[in-house]
């Protein structure tokens, strides 16, 4: 759900702060049933609008043998139907109990390293805009341990991990801890990933907690979760490694919480970059849609780029990112050359700036239906020019679907190309420094 922007170390690809105008913006509460409801990535780096809000997550427990699975669900939005295929994972856009639209879901099934008890948690958006996963402690099982990750260097080096992920419309604050990853037929083996909202690190500390609306609940989040598949291989990086970045990562010991460093290989990771074959990206694909919209969207996200016959790049044109903040460059149909643009499954929609286009508070909301064009550039100088519609929000909202091609709202200082975008595409985003036929991500390709 592409919800917010990451500040530090790297500009973490991310659809924007747009959500910050919002209060209904990325967990910072809902708007009426007449709203879109704007939406952006909950990982650490975008922001435009929030995954379809579950609500209190209902969930049923099963255990077969040593095996404990248990379903997570929305008590509005259906479980995505699963893939059979090793690499491919099922996604669809369908109804969200926050009025969000253009929200894109999965299933993840983490388990306990190295055994068979596991739970599978549905309504977790998938959000290019950000890496790593992250879980919301209460859409997991009772009684599901998790191993806990050490914090890194200082005075409490070795004290519980805490972190704080910060995006344009607020943060998730919990401890880091160790799972099994799987999806499809592909397994990420003890991964780091962040469980929010989890009791057993103390509140956010200040730092944290003053960053925008606590995204700790299905309700502030509108999604059980966020699976980040976004261009890097970590949340945060290098930046981290060796010294402590407010707010990050934190130890969590004797009841309070204290910045501090945090190894590469315990910070949060982006699952696929995890894996042991298939790791160097992901495509997006969704189909084409009527100009109204439809009520379901049902796609997929397929593993690796050019790694199978199911993922080869074939004739897509490549736009190589900038390699520390993810980032390529659009000119808007009015000029305007924004350095800081991204291509993001987890913001709803397209975000820019227009003096034209009549606003409805974030929305744009034109008297009648726009045909525009901007132009994409990747850093080594290739551009594609990309026409796209706009209608109105209202308009949209009012025929009752939930996945549209041409909702659009204003940002002022990026332009994102959210999940409208990606209606009709197959969108590859591949992770830096992996190896593919176009040669090392980050990029862009479609």
């Amino acid at each position: 759900m592409s919800r917010r922007l990451r500040l530090a170390p790297r500009a973490l690809f991310c659809s924007l702060a747009l959500c910050a105008l919002l209060a209904a913006c990325g967990g910072g509460g809902s708007s009426s049933g007449n709203s879109a409801s704007a939406a952006s990535s909950s990982s650490p780096a975008s922001a435009a609008a929030p995954a379809s809000a579950p609500g209190t997550p209902a969930s049923s427990t099963s255990s077969t043998s040593t095996t404990s699975t248990t379903s997570t669900t929305s008590t509005t939005s259906p479980p995505v139907p699963q893939s059979t295929t090793a690499n491919v994972v099922a996604v669809n856009v369908s109804t969200s109990a926050t009025s969000t639209r253009n929200m894109l879901m999965a299933s993840v099934t983490v388990c306990v390293p190295g055994t068979n008890t596991c739970a599978t948690v549905d309504n977790v958006q998938v959000d290019t805009g950000s890496q790593g996963l992250r879980l919301l402690a209460s859409a997991l099982p009772a009684g599901f341990a998790l191993p806990g990750v050490p914090a890194g260097s200082g005075g409490s080096a070795g004290a519980p991990a805490g972190e704080c992920a910060v995006f344009g419309t607020g943060y998730t604050w919990g401890a880091v801890r160790l799972a099994d990853v799987q999806l499809a037929g592909e397994t990420a083996a003890s991964l780091p990933i962040q469980v929010i909202a989890d009791p057993s690190v103390p509140a956010a500390p200040g730092n944290c907690s003053s960053s925008g609306v606590a995204m700790n609940s299905a309700t502030a989040l509108h999604a059980n979760g966020i699976l980040g598949v976004g261009v890097f291989n970590a949340d945060c990086g290098a930046g981290c490694v060796n010294k402590a970045l407010s707010p990050w990562y934190y130890a969590c010991a004797s009841g309070s919480c204290t910045a501090t460093a945090q190894p590469l290989a315990q910070q949060v990771s982006n699952p696929v970059a995890a894996f042991s074959s298939d790791n160097n990206g992901v495509v997006i694909d969704l189909p084409a849609i009527a100009a109204d919209g439809t009520a379901t969207a049902n796609g997929s996200l397929t593993f690796g780029i050019g790694t199978q016959a199911d993922n080869e790049l074939g004739s897509a044109t490549v736009l190589h990112a900038d390699t520390v903040s993810g980032f390529v460059t659009t000119t808007a149909p009015d000029g305007t050359v924004y350095s800081q643009s991204y291509l993001d499954s987890g913001s709803n929609a397209y975000f820019f700036s227009s003096t034209t286009l009549t606003r409805c508070g974030v929305w744009f909301c034109p008297a009648s239906p726009q045909t525009d064009s901007a132009t994409i550039a990747g850093t080594d100088g290739t551009t594609v020019a990309v026409a796209f519609s706009i209608t109105s929000e209202q308009t949209l909202v009012a025929t009752g679907n939930w996945a549209f091609d041409d909702l659009a709202g204003y940002n002022g200082s990026m332009f994102g190309w959210g999940l409208s975008f990606f209606y009709g595409r197959r969108v590859y985003t591949a992770i830096e420094a992996q190896e593919t036929p176009a040669g090392a991500g980050p990029f862009f390709a479609f």
